[in-house]
């Protein structure tokens, strides 16, 4: 107070007593909110902060994979034909080799992360693996990041701390059976059943009707599907967790049914994700998905584990908003993606419009090559 009040009388001009006020005010808030953060650090548990390590660290090798394989990719097609015209000459490359690598480097640390965390925390942290690609493919493959492109990474970050500071704490689990009484309650037992018949209802009557047609179909059933996935991915990771601490869970026949399922539907993903991106533009489906996906797997999570049971009203809203701040930056990188290159390549009086992107549920054939070139890698 003493040093306020002296550079007050300091002070010629009213503008300046005005300016050094709200200097001591922004030192003040920025104490206040690093106190803040570190308090909800501090109410973290260690299997939390595993797990945000562990979902952080895969977003970085996966986001960077989309790199290093694209150099790859464009090293091959400079020499030979392109992937996305029925070219195999990426297999011979060492760079896309090296973004495989990478990549199933990321996936192991993905899976791991489940061990440690409740989906909900891990899930939407995926976001963070487009905020990577997009700053990396701007500095090395020259894919110039428009101001509303580094907006919507700014959103993917505060979304993603936001999740993490008020994310609800990993449930004590002993053994797979534990995990295996929670699949067998009434609630995810009426959800899985739902989702099945969802998803079999998509394939057998939509799909072959309106599948080329409507984009949802296809990402409606990975999405689906996908919920289930994390919950037993989640269970055979904490299988491998409690085995690798001296309690062996691969004798208990639960733990193979959890695989059993983990393999079924990632295969039945596979193929149908495959069938979108080779219909429908990536631009589109990649948020689309995303979107889905991180909806249905946190209501998954929400029912199975009851993660938000032990939290009050104030926690999961943060939460939620989180979450929509995530989703907010994710469609304002995707629809920006193109506008950077646009602008750069424009003259300087000129006015640069995105290109349209495909519409949410129709097919549109400019999406063709774009999409091959990522099945392709």
């Amino acid at each position: 107070m003493f040093l306020f009040c002296f550079c007050v009388s300091r002070c010629k001009n009213l503008f300046e007593v005005f300016g050094i006020f709200l200097l001591f005010q922004a030192d003040s808030s920025y104490l206040y909110i690093n106190k803040l953060y570190i308090a909800k650090m501090d109410q973290m548990s260690p299997d939390n902060i595993n797990g945000v390590i562990l979902a952080v660290s895969s977003s970085i090798f996966i986001g960077s994979s989309f790199i290093i394989k694209k150099k790859g990719l464009k090293k091959a097609g400079a020499s030979g034909v392109r992937a996305g015209e029925g070219g195999y000459g990426y297999l011979k490359e060492p760079w896309w080799w090296a973004g495989m690598i990478t990549m199933i480097v990321g996936e192991v640390a993905n899976f791991a992360a489940y061990a440690f965390a409740p989906a909900i925390l891990v899930t939407p942290l995926g976001a963070l693996s487009i905020i990577f690609s997009a700053v990396l493919a701007h500095f090395i493959l020259q894919e110039k990041l428009h101001m509303f492109g580094i907006l919507g990474c700014i959103l993917c970050v505060v979304g993603s701390t936001t999740i993490v500071l008020h994310a609800p704490h990993e449930q004590k689990i002993e053994s797979v059976k534990q995990i295996w009484q929670l699949a067998i309650e009434p609630g995810f037992l009426v959800y899985s059943a739902v989702i099945v018949v969802v998803v079999a209802i998509l394939i057998f009557y939509y799909e072959p009707r309106y599948g080329k047609t409507h984009m949802i179909v296809y990402v409606g059933i990975c999405s689906l599907m996908g919920s289930l996935t994390v919950m037993s991915v989640k269970a055979v990771a904490i299988a491998i967790k409690l085995t690798f601490s001296g309690t062996n869970q691969f004798k208990y026949f639960n733990t193979w049914i959890f695989i059993l399922v983990v393999a079924t539907c990632c295969l039945l993903q596979i193929n149908y994700l495959n069938k979108a991106l080779d219909t429908f533009n990536t631009a589109v489906i990649s948020p689309v998905y995303y979107v889905m996906f991180t909806t249905f797997t946190i209501i998954a999570s929400m029912i199975m584990f009851k993660d938000w049971a032990s939290q009050s009203g104030l926690k999961i809203a943060t939460e939620l908003c989180g979450f929509v701040t995530i989703l907010s930056g994710t469609f304002l990188l995707h629809k920006t993606k193109d506008m950077g290159n646009s602008a750069s390549g424009s003259g300087r009086g000129s006015v640069s419009m995105p290109t349209r992107d495909t519409p949410v549920f129709t097919n549109s054939g400019s999406g063709r090559s774009s999409s091959s070139d990522k099945v392709a890698s």
